[in-house]
């Protein structure tokens, strides 16, 4: 990932059902096993469910949200991806950033996630982001790749 200025014309907003076949389209091409479209339907509404949008073009999306945990709130962070052409230029920090504010705003101490191990950029993005690497499940995904844990707390 290049350390390029994020697009001047990117914009973050709410998820909305006009964008899910721009953001299942992202999904598709970005991961080795998509989730199925139906999957982004059931979270349409939710404050973690973010789009970055050129020109009302979707080019990137997150889907965060919040779980109980031992009484307490924790932050999850579910999925992120942006189209490969614009990738490099800052759009993902820009989500996760935006998804982590709302964390913070609905008093989330801790944030986790799971990424592959294989995924350099995101891992780097993730340890830029405050992220460090909790522990590793063997075989997490369904081709058998590890997943590695990842915790941020701030």
């Amino acid at each position: 990932m290049s350390s390029r200025a994020p697009h001047l014309s990117t914009r973050i907003r709410p998820a909305s059902r006009a964008d899910l076949l721009a953001v299942f389209r992202i999904e598709q091409r970005a991961f080795p096993q998509p989730w199925p479209y139906v999957a982004f339907e059931q979270f349409l509404g939710e404050r973690g469910f973010l789009v970055a949008a050129q020109a009302e073009q979707v080019i990137g999306y997150i889907i965060a949200d919040t779980i109980t945990n031992h009484g307490r709130p924790l932050g999850h962070v579910k999925d992120l991806a942006v189209r490969e052409a614009d990738r490099g230029h800052g759009v993902g920090r820009q989500l996760l950033g935006s998804a982590l504010s709302a964390m913070e705003a609905a008093d989330v101490a801790r944030v986790k996630l799971e990424v592959r191990p294989s995924n350099e950029a995101a891992v780097a993005l993730y340890r830029r982001s405050g992220f460090s690497q909790h522990r590793s499940v063997p075989r997490y995904y369904d081709d058998g790749e590890d997943a590695l844990i990842m915790i941020r707390t701030g």
